[in-house]
């Protein structure tokens, strides 16, 4: 399946398969294919909760505008965005460090530089530290969906839910942003899915400010 296929195939779908579970080999190979995806200095500041067994789901749903495909999707993911994840002694900086060591792309005199650069882009305001965070999450999201189409699974991507609660519900640290649920399973056999939505054209989406 090539990337026209896997962009124009995929669909967030409401009505997941109870029954029919993905493996956790299936689900490693959706994670480990999104986790290719770009991020500023290759800071990685993503995190995901796996969600399986039903009581677990069951408490999401309830912070989450009661959705049922919160329980019906065999694994729903809590995507974690890190504002944190630029600060010098972070395990994703230094372990991105000691590789940038280890391949010769940076040597031992540039680590001021490198952790001096990274705290001028997203240290200074709270709003630089959580765009870094959410943004560079959005492109993992964005890899996680796409990375389930092209394995033959579907999604949905959830905003509706309440952040505070879920965070309080589920002892998430307050370095951590919410930035959506994701549904991740297979549809009832008898899905029948509406037309795709419309999308902006090129023209629409091209803007100048003379």
């Amino acid at each position: 399946m090539n990337y026209k296929e896997i962009a124009e195939k995929r669909r967030a779908i409401n009505f997941f398969n109870p029954d029919r579970d993905v493996s956790e080999e299936l689900l490693t190979e959706m994670i480990e294919l999104a986790a290719k995806a770009p991020s500023s200095f290759n800071l990685q500041p993503w995190n995901l909760m796996v969600l399986r067994d039903t009581e677990t789901k069951e408490k999401l749903k309830a912070l989450a505008w009661d959705q049922p495909k919160v329980v019906e999707a065999p694994v729903t993911l809590i995507v974690l965005a890190d504002k944190d994840g630029w600060q010098e002694g972070h395990p994703t900086v230094e372990k991105n460090w000691k590789e940038m060591l280890d391949s010769g792309a940076m040597g031992p005199d540039q680590r001021d530089w490198f952790l001096d650069a990274a705290k001028s882009l997203y240290a200074w305001s709270p709003e630089a530290s959580l765009a870094y965070a959410v943004k560079n999450t959005g492109f993992f999201a964005m890899g996680l969906m796409y990375a389930a189409t092209s394995l033959g699974l579907e999604t949905h991507p959830m905003d509706g839910f309440d952040h505070e609660g879920v965070r309080a519900a589920f002892n998430i640290p307050d370095n951590y942003w919410i930035p959506l649920l994701l549904a991740v399973g297979y549809p009832t056999p008898d899905l029948e899915l509406l037309p795709s939505k419309w999308r902006k054209t090129k023209d629409e989406i091209i803007v100048s400010f003379d």
